[in-house]
């Protein structure tokens, strides 16, 4: 079964990113097309990019980015949990996407996006050029969180509806199409 790495995207403290891709997988175990894997960038705990060598090159000095590139290259596709900031994506994502080359290769990415009114549709649309520079394929079904702050219960957790739920379904319907259809392209 291919493997779905969904990744949280936010490390500031008071953030809600993880009770957002917790929900995911939960979304994803249940659609059953995936081994799934939830990743928090803010454990991954990268420092700025820091080999010394290019990364295309993918020979790491560093431990924490050997960790990171086994993490990547063990998937088969992704969901980044991101919000927007200043209308763009966070640097810890970007960090750790320029951390690694070939390993994010052939790959489909989802979104779960979040933030006010724009559901953090902004940041999805900024980092696309930078997802397919390395090979990654974003695919246009996604889930767009507008207002997120109201969709969190007194627990902290995020409180879906049907909508938000089908949605899902939807996003991982497409990842699983681009899955299958790029695999042939990661093993080549």
């Amino acid at each position: 079964m291919p493997k779905l790495v969904i990744i949280i995207a936010s490390t500031r403290p008071g953030r809600i990113g993880p009770s957002i891709g917790t929900w995911v997988a939960e979304q994803a175990t249940a659609h059953g097309a995936f081994d799934v894997e939830l990743v928090d960038l803010a454990e991954v705990d990268l420092p700025m990019f820091n080999e010394p060598r290019h990364p295309r090159l993918g020979d790491y000095a560093h431990d924490h980015t050997k960790e990171w590139a086994a993490t990547v290259a063990a998937a088969d596709a992704f969901v980044f949990v991101m919000p927007e900031y200043n209308h763009s994506f966070t640097a810890p994502l970007k960090n750790a996407i320029d951390f690694l080359a070939a390993e994010w290769r052939y790959k489909p990415v989802g979104f779960a996006s979040y933030g006010g009114i724009a559901a953090g549709t902004r940041a999805v649309q900024a980092i696309k050029p930078v997802l397919t520079a390395l090979d990654l394929v974003p695919v246009t079904p996604a889930i767009a969180l507008a207002m997120v702050g109201q969709k969190i219960g007194s627990d902290g957790q995020l409180v879906a509806d049907a909508a938000m739920n089908a949605a899902a379904k939807v996003m991982l319907d497409e990842i699983a199409r681009w899955t299958a259809a790029l695999a042939g392209l990661r093993t080549g």
